[in-house]
């Protein structure tokens, strides 16, 4: 810690919780005498680290900013037309300050507990019913990470629905080439041949799966693709159109001409560039494979007392029901993007999104037709995109150093001779009058350019008929009825309200490490110098970027004891899918391609084996033993069994039950000594870093969830980040980029349409380790697993902790055994939903173990919070004695009508055994603090069976 920097200076004393006086009471409730007694007796002494991190001083917040204002000054905004699917756009101020910037909307949970995340689901609903509306389909999910990822999820979709004899998959040769890059990566492990053409001269035959195009294309073009959608059909194939949204408020929508599937990007719909994301990507599709479509689908369904209530459908948590049979390993969204697009178009409605789609039109077609004067060549069909041949004996060097003096960011195409650009929201009239000056001076020089508004009088029609759009979009009220920001303000208020999130209280769920998201840490995320670059802008204006990726590159190789690291996985699904394809590329490299078995855990993650067979692997189960670690014996037989063919372990470490297993070295050097290698899981990093570390402990490869260790916000579902680290082994099979070089010697394709994935969001966790330090970062590490084992110790003699390490600690997070109360008729879901009567998220329920809750407390939380939260539990352990001493009603309970809604409480008739303040107002600290859940328990069943994926339909609200 830097000694310039006093007490109250030091950052890690705002994140960190307890205070300096609340730890001797701590330790003498878990009973130990101090903290390093509570480390040597959890964490075994041979994976223990042997020096300090190191890592550079700990600035205070005030050097932080100030030295990462430094930072973005080195990057460069210019006027970006390179498009490819990422363009510039305005934020409405209003969304900016009320959802983008406020922790009441970017520090919820995902809504896995739907009465207390009704807000959010209704915006997630809105954003389906927004891209519903938009593309002509008939079921949308709540986002997915990326336009590319989309697609390759389309293709996933296709490879599960296809007969044995599909195997190929066409892609347009007019398909973005990231989009065309990560198809390539996700098809090589399924088999799948990707075939790639000219779509107007494809033919469909019987081997295809199906095919993907883009609409408009990345030339500018709008292609009528109804004739290939028909032909695919009658040869049992799908088709995927990769379009642009907001081009879909003029164009017929992809529904309309028969396509199966429509994918894109919402990230213009108001979310800023930030050099690559995040953004929510859409996935819409035909209601008959509402079954297989991917990620999270918001749906509607009634409460107990029959009023609507909005849930996650279908597909919640897939992977822990399907685990290697999954045929997606998503399991986190774009939450709080998918939030901003969704106002977006609520903002501006349907006659604002008209308006500036229009406006972008006739901007591209008033340059069009200044570009045809100076003798280009320019395509006749588009929206917002042209693709341009320039004049016999104009180099395209000479404008690239014109527009680039200039501060004009174009696209280039060597090879073809071309250059191409796309107008935007934020292109106005003052910036067409500079591109097109410039691009005179170099096309036409001494000819002054004229002014946009005169070209636009002489631009022909760009759209052709059978493109252009006739049928009505965003007709629900909701998109009607807040267009001025009084309106608007109070209706995203009125939606925060209904959720619970960490400006309320503790968030205790295991795995998922909900900590402190700093305002701090937040604040620069906004900045322009960092949200306007384009990720495929010049290297020359991004050296802000560049400086701070080096910056975290080099912290989370020390962290995890690696080489080299890998910012492109922009979610922990996508980190364990590319750590998987780094070691598939590392044996292949080696001549022993065959390598194809992945050993995982029985406790591990579903989305570990997901990942597994979607990289083209086959998974054996490895059994847990009593206390929960990996059961040696059976490891031992599995290993043996599958040596010559062993490509990895993938293993959780501590483990998913909460302990620090003793054997992890020696797990670790029988599956290198069997040619294997050890993938780690870093959900729980937040009990390693500074104390122990995957390399530490033997491993080769992992991935960080940045949104759990690394202070990412979870933003109610998303956004996440997982970069993958390496050894110097593994470095060279990285994930490169086609549109961007990295540096590598044998990089594999992509795994994310961007180059570094979410960049913007870096800044937090680069911010949060600037700011802590190394030994912050070993004192949060310190004061997560003193917290956990304060909890535990307070919770002892009231329930039982499943699994514990040798000396009876807990590592980070514990699970608490629920399932002796079964004979009472309580269920783990009962206690999840009563917490909320008590202000509380419930934790984690019934993972890794069904019947069971597993709590992480985080270092962020003071004492007095953990109290509570312990106070809640203990009180609801006494709710359950009185069951089962047989003095509570075994039907009507506190526990079984959880949560109660201040409706149910203040309603003139009140039929139950207990009273409203025993069911309302538990503790005394509830009424100071009360948070009401906005509707009582929500029925699953009804909404899987009666599945409504979009906002009711205006007859709703004309019959109320």
């Amino acid at each position: 810690m830097s000694s310039a920097l006093s007490h109250y200076d030091r950052f890690v004393h705002r994140h960190i919780g307890p205070s300096a006086s609340d730890i001797p009471d701590m330790l003498s409730t878990i009973g130990v005498a101090s903290v390093d007694e509570l480390m040597e007796k959890t964490i075994p002494n041979a994976i223990r680290l042997e020096r300090p991190l190191n890592l550079p001083a700990a600035k205070s917040e005030q050097e932080f900013l100030a030295s990462l204002h430094e930072t973005a000054s080195k990057n460069i905004i210019a006027k970006s037309y390179i498009g490819m699917g990422y363009y510039g756009t305005h934020t409405p101020t209003v969304i900016l300050r009320n959802i983008l910037e406020n922790p009441g909307w970017y520090t919820q949970y995902t809504p896995y507990q739907a009465e207390i995340a009704q807000g959010r689901l209704e915006s997630l609903l809105n954003y389906q019913t927004m891209v519903i509306d938009l593309t002509g389909m008939e079921i949308a999910n709540a986002s997915l990470l990326d336009e590319a990822t989309a697609a390759a999820e389309a293709m996933h979709l296709m490879h599960s629905l296809a007969k044995n004899h599909q195997h190929k998959l066409f892609v347009s040769d007019s398909v973005f080439l990231h989009t065309r890059d990560v198809l390539v990566t996700r098809c090589k492990p399924l088999n799948v041949e990707i075939v790639v053409g000219d779509a107007s001269t494809f033919t469909v035959d019987d081997s295809f799966i199906g095919a993907i195009v883009q609409y408009p294309d990345c030339h500018g073009n709008i292609n009528d693709y109804a004739a290939l959608c028909r032909d695919a059909h009658a040869h049992g194939a799908m088709v995927c159109v990769v379009t642009d949204l907001l081009s879909l408020a003029l164009l017929t929508p992809p529904g309309e001409f028969g396509a199966d599937i429509a994918v894109g990007s919402a990230q213009r719909f108001g979310v800023p560039m930030g050099f690559g994301g995040p953004h929510a990507a859409f996935f819409a599709t035909k209601e008959a494979f509402k079954r297989s479509i991917p990620g999270r689908i918001i749906g509607v369904s009634v409460d107990a007392q029959g009023n609507p209530a909005l849930r996650m459908a279908l597909q919640t948590r897939e992977q822990h029901i399907k685990r290697d049979k999954a045929t997606s390993n998503i399991c986190t969204a774009q939450a709080l993007l998918a939030n901003i697009s969704a106002m977006y178009a609520v903002y501006h409605g349907p006659k604002g999104i008209r308006s500036i789609a229009e406006t972008i039109h006739a901007r591209t077609r008033a340059v069009a037709a200044a570009l045809r004067t100076m003798g280009c060549t320019v395509n006749d069909t588009f929206f917002d995109t042209l693709t341009v041949t320039p004049p016999a004996g104009v180099s395209v060097d000479a404008l690239r150093s014109a527009c680039e003096a200039a501060h004009i960011n174009l696209r280039y195409d060597d090879a073809r001779g071309t250059f191409g650009l796309s107008c935007d929201e934020t292109t106005d009239s003052a910036d067409l009058h500079h591109l097109l000056d410039v691009i005179a001076s170099v096309l036409t020089p001494g000819t002054a350019a004229l002014s946009p508004e005169a070209y636009l009088a002489q631009a022909a029609e760009a759209i052709p008929a059978f493109a252009r759009r006739s049928s009505a979009y965003l007709t629900h009220p909701v998109f009607n009825a807040y267009h001025n920001e009084m309106d608007m303000t109070r209706y995203i208020k009125r939606l925060e309200n209904k959720d619970l999130s960490l400006v309320h209280s503790m968030i205790a769920l295991g795995s998922c490490t909900m900590k402190l998201n700093a305002t701090t840490e937040m604040i620069p995320v906004t900045w322009p110098l960092f949200g306007s670059l384009h990720p495929f802008a010049p290297a020359s204006q991004t050296e802000g970027y560049k400086e701070m990726f080096v910056g975290l590159e080099k912290a989370l190789c020390e962290v995890t004891g690696f080489d080299a690291v890998s910012l492109q996985p922009n979610a922990g699904a996508q980190g364990e899918y590319a750590g998987l394809l780094v070691i598939t590329a590392y044996h292949e490299h080696r001549g022993e391609g065959h390598r194809r078995v992945a050993l995982i855990p029985s406790s591990a993650h579903g989305t570990n084996p997901a990942s597994a067979v979607m990289a083209g692997m086959s998974v054996v189960v490895v059994a847990s033993d009593a206390r929960g670690y990996i059961d040696m014996n059976d490891l031992k037989a599995k290993v043996d069994q599958h040596k010559e063919n062993l490509a990895c372990l993938m293993v959780t470490y501590p483990s998913t039950h909460g302990v620090f297993e003793e054997h992890i070295r020696e797990i670790c050097d029988l599956i290198h000594e069997n040619g294997g290698l050890v993938y780690m899981d870093g959900a729980n990093m937040n009990a390693q870093v500074g104390l122990t570390s995957p390399r530490n402990i033997g491993a080769d490869v992992c991935h960080l969830n940045l949104h759990k260790t690394f202070c990412i916000p979870h933003g109610g579902g998303g956004p996440g980040m997982g970069p993958i680290c390496v050894t110097a082994a593994l470095a060279p099979f990285l994930p490169g980029h086609s549109v961007v070089h990295l540096d590598g010697e044998h990089r594999t394709h992509a795994v994310s349409a961007a180059p570094w994935g979410s960049a913007s969001i870096l800044l937090i966790s680069w911010a949060y380790i600037s700011m802590m330090g190394g030994e912050g970062l070993t004192e949060a590490t310190r004061m997560a697993i003193l917290n956990a084992n304060y909890i535990k110790a307070r919770l002892d003699g009231h329930y039982d902790m499943l699994y514990t390490g040798t000396n009876g600690f807990c590592a980070h997070e514990m699970i608490v055994d629920l399932r002796a109360y079964k004979a009472v008729g309580v269920e783990a879901e009962d206690v999840a939903k009563r917490l909320m009567d008590y202000g509380f998220h419930a934790p984690t329920v019934s993972f890794p173990v069904p019947g069971t809750i597993m709590i992480e407390p985080t270092e962020s939380e003071p004492r007095a919070e953990l109290d509570r939260f312990c106070d809640a539990l203990i009180s609801i352990r006494e709710e359950i004695r009185m069951l089962e001493m047989g003095m509570a009603d075994p039907k009507d309970n506190v526990l079984k009508n959880a949560p109660h809604t201040q409706a149910v409480i203040t309603a003139d008739e009140w039929t139950h055994p207990y009273t409203r303040t025993q069911a309302a107002f538990p503790l005394p600290y509830v009424r100071a603090h009360k948070f009401w859940a906005s509707v009582a328990r929500v029925n699953n069943t009804i909404g899987d069976r009666t599945l409504i994926c979009s906002c009711p339909p205006v007859s709703d609200y004309e019959m109320a």
